[in-house]
């Protein structure tokens, strides 16, 4: 498949809301050439990243908006307004792949639209940008729901958090300390010409100067490193991890943290990973048997614990709740296209009925690890401080990290360039009766 046609079906379906840039990519990296794979991807972040922009853009160059049908033909314009204004591509490839585009989607029609608009663009872009440039949107690309929510929630950092937002995200490593040390990994990854740096925060990490193919990492294949945020890397420390103990790790997928809790157990205790969807439960257990590890893996609802809990309690539980997702804009820049401000309080009803329906699930004395991938207080403290009110057994613990900001109950990561993504964590345990 041409890559351009492979880039317009999959922003045109995240335009319609009929999938996710995770969903739907993995399914086009193998319909196009090889070769044309880094492209693909780089089309469809950094035309989603950029989004909110270049829809303004075309709301001035357009005299009317597409049809849901025609969203493939305003994705082709979107992604060639991206490569004019972020790549070095000559102007006049970019015109012309555009209107080839439009012919490989069997849409004659729009090839002289196509050629007007950009042509048009190439023509008043300084006068379209001075136009635009008051407008928050524009100088964000985010759209204005999210960038009212961010600044109600961190007024004096909404800057950063649009920068962090915008910019492409490190690759972070996870050593497999049951195989290598920290600092042994490292040597091995500088004698393989790879540069690295040790994460500040997780004993585990280490970034990348360069993200590279997993296949040229050392040991990748046999399980000796994982490719994982730093943030995430954190959720094993902050639950205290240790053999010997029974472990929920809830809605798992992909199972980067499951891995992390397998290593830390050294084989020395058993982890129930639990997740709603039986497809990415397989994801999950790829990522095992690659780091040659176990699981008991189950496909189930997790607030329908007669399902699937065999009765006997937990000692840690990691609720790594649904979320926004607000924490990693820059891995997943489609939040910006297919969340909407509706979205964030059934979100906090959902993670406070998880919270509820898996804490009769943990021991006496036991910890459960809330943890989600939002910066927004509401999915974080609020949901916490609700459930608490209502408990009367929860010590709310200091989550054990010097990353990120204390809050009232519990730790709040913003996402920083060149380093961890937006994660928060609050640590509770359960009070043993007296």
């Amino acid at each position: 498949m041409n890559v351009r046609v492979a880039a317009a079906k999959i922003i045109s379906a995240i335009l319609r809301d009929d999938g996710s840039l995770s969903s739907l990519l993995p399914n086009y990296l193998g319909k196009v050439s090889e070769r044309d794979r880094g492209l693909l991807q780089q089309l469809c972040y950094g035309t989603l990243r950029f989004y909110p922009r270049l829809e303004l853009y075309l709301g001035e160059l357009l005299a009317k908006p597409f049809k849901s049908k025609d969203l493939d033909i305003e994705a082709t314009l979107a992604c060639s307004l991206y490569q004019l204004l972020e790549t070095r591509i000559p102007p006049h490839a970019a015109v012309n792949e555009a209107v080839a585009t439009a012919a490989a989607l069997k849409k004659n029609w729009a090839k002289g639209l196509i050629n007007a608009v950009l042509r048009r663009f190439l023509r008043e872009q300084d006068a379209l940008s001075e136009k635009l440039a008051s407008n928050p949107v524009f100088s964000s690309a985010h759209p204005k729901w999210l960038l009212n929510v961010l600044d109600k929630a961190w007024p004096g950092e909404l800057d950063n958090l649009v920068n962090a937002n915008n910019l492409q995200p490190p690759m972070t490593l996870r050593v497999n300390l049951s195989h290598d040390s920290r600092d042994q990994y490292l040597a091995r990854l500088l004698a393989a010409g790879i540069d690295a740096t040790p994460t500040p925060f997780s004993q585990t990490g280490l970034t990348l100067h360069q993200p590279c193919d997993v296949s040229a990492l050392p040991g990748f294949a046999a399980g000796d490193v994982s490719v994982q945020d730093e943030a995430a890397q954190l959720a094993a420390l902050a639950l205290s991890v240790a053999p010997g103990q029974h472990i929920l790790d809830s809605c798992c997928a992909p199972g980067g943290k499951t891995g992390h809790i397998l290593e830390c157990l050294s084989n020395g205790g058993d982890v129930v990973a639990l997740d709603l969807s039986a497809q990415r439960l397989q994801r999950v257990e790829e990522n095992l048997e690659r780091l040659g590890l176990h699981a008991a893996l189950i496909a189930a609802d997790a607030l329908d614990t007669n399902a699937w809990w065999d009765g006997r309690p937990f000692d840690r539980i990691l609720l790594d709740a649904p979320c926004s997702a607000t924490g990693v804009i820059r891995r997943h820049p489609d939040v910006k296209l297919l969340r909407a401000p509706k979205d964030i309080a059934k979100l906090a009803e959902l993670q406070l009925a998880l919270l509820n329906a898996l804490w009769p699930l943990l021991s006496e004395n036991g910890i459960l690890l809330y943890a989600t991938c939002s910066v927004l207080p509401m999915e974080n403290d609020d949901v916490i401080t609700a459930f608490i009110r209502d408990a009367d057994d929860v010590i709310v613990e200091p989550v054990p990290t010097e990353a990120g900001m204390e809050t009232p109950v519990g730790r709040q990561l913003l996402p920083q360039p060149g380093g961890h993504d937006g994660f928060y964590f609050s640590r509770l345990k359960k009070q043993a009766k007296a």
